[in-house]
């Protein structure tokens, strides 16, 4: 299982969980990562790890992503050339990229990669990299219906579904009030509505709309003395510009002094601010599944996101969720507000998401992944 990264990304933490779910299931998994020397994955695994080791760069950003390229490849070579894999599986287009480079030198038989979304990249290499990735592969899986969709329309590619899952052990609601209180200590809320978000401050999670509807939250329940904790946002692209622009608003709007950028997090830290936490914001405009609204759930944290069929793949308006249109702060206001004071509201909410949590398994993701496994594997051995 390959991975571009050691952090708790969306992608990574996908590879990490269903490599573990998988060598639950019996399975021999080795797990591949591409790092910095000073960096480490984000919790240990229960499977082998391998790390590939990159030398920090300062130049350009095509440059880097092409000397990360070639450093996985080279790095990946005598571990797949020594491994007799049968499967060889990417998680997005940088390891995607290098696999790829290794079978058409022979060192590999195949390349089977997860595409969890496509993104509007700019910059050149990230344009060929990912295009290549989704075209080149003996064999795509994708995590939610809409892409799968969404590759057949716009690349012509067929892909097998598979599933995410979340670990209800870790994303779990307070043992009881003191656990609740003592994590709402640990982060001095107080008696203050807490809004959470996780995934940084970028574009494709909607953060200038999050800080918009902050504001006008703040004005349709002011005794509330609403909170906004943003958490997480590791990723291998520059956001200075969108962090610029969501702190120069929530100056504008007069709502600096009530967010908090909490930033990456160790992972159980992660655990007690969804514990800690009143509700859950996901206004994202794109996403691949929705890895940390799934936590939420699990979590019994009243999540309130855009009403993207991504999720509405797993999130049922109402039930599970509050899903409001993309981009508009004056919609997701109001749907916090109503988790706010609406007590009835809340507890359906949670007990939708709970159903939610118990259908989304990892070893559930195990089983999907083994029928693809098999059967590309049997179509393999019938052309050989």
């Amino acid at each position: 299982m390959l991975t571009y990264s050691v952090k708790p990304r969306g992608g990574v933490v996908h590879a990490l969980e269903v490599s573990e779910a998988l060598a639950r299931r019996g399975h021999r998994v080795e797990l591949i990562a591409l790092a910095r020397d000073d960096e480490e994955l984000y919790r240990s695994p229960a499977v082998p790890l391998h790390v590939v080791r990159q030398v920090p760069s300062d130049a350009p950003f095509d440059e880097r992503v092409q000397v990360m390229l070639a450093t996985y490849a080279d790095g990946l070579r005598p571990l797949l050339a020594a491994g007799e894999y049968d499967v060889v599986h990417a998680q997005d287009c940088l390891s995607a990229n290098a696999a790829l480079e290794l079978r058409d030198d022979g060192v590999i038989p195949h390349v089977i990669r997860t595409v969890h979304h496509v993104d509007d990249f700019t910059s050149p290499s990230l344009v060929e990299c990912q295009e290549r990735s989704i075209t080149e592969p003996d064999r795509v899986l994708c995590v939610s219906p809409p892409w799968v969709e969404r590759l057949a329309d716009e690349f012509g590619r067929h892909a097998d579904l598979v599933r995410n899952g979340v670990d209800t052990h870790r994303f779990r609601p307070a043992l009881d009030e003191h656990e609740r209180a003592r994590d709402r200590e640990r982060w001095a809320l107080g008696d203050r509505l807490a809004i959470l978000t996780v995934g940084g401050i970028e574009p494709r999670k909607g953060s200038l709309t999050l800080a918009r509807a902050l504001a006008e939250l703040r004005r349709l329940v002011p005794e509330r003395d609403p909170l906004l904790l943003v958490a997480g946002g590791i990723t291998l692209f520059d956001y200075r510009d969108e962090v610029e622009r969501f702190d120069g608003l929530t100056r504008e709007l007069g709502v600096a002094r009530h967010v908090r950028v909490l930033g990456a997090l160790p992972p159980q830290e992660i655990e007690r601010l969804y514990r800690a936490a009143d509700a859950f914001a996901f206004p994202s405009v794109k996403e691949g599944f929705g890895l940390a609204a799934l936590e939420a759930l699990a979590a019994e944290l009243p999540v309130v996101a855009s009403d993207l069929d991504v999720f509405r793949s797993f999130l049922a308006d109402g039930e599970s969720a509050l899903l409001t249109p993309t981009g508009d702060a004056g919609a997701l206001a109001r749907a916090l507000a109503r988790v706010a004071v609406d007590c009835e509201l809340c507890a359906r909410l949670r007990a939708g998401g709970r159903r939610v949590a118990r259908e989304y398994t990892w070893d559930a993701a195990a089983v999907a992944h083994e029928r693809a496994y098999e059967t590309f594997l049997a179509s393999e051995a019938s052309v050989r």
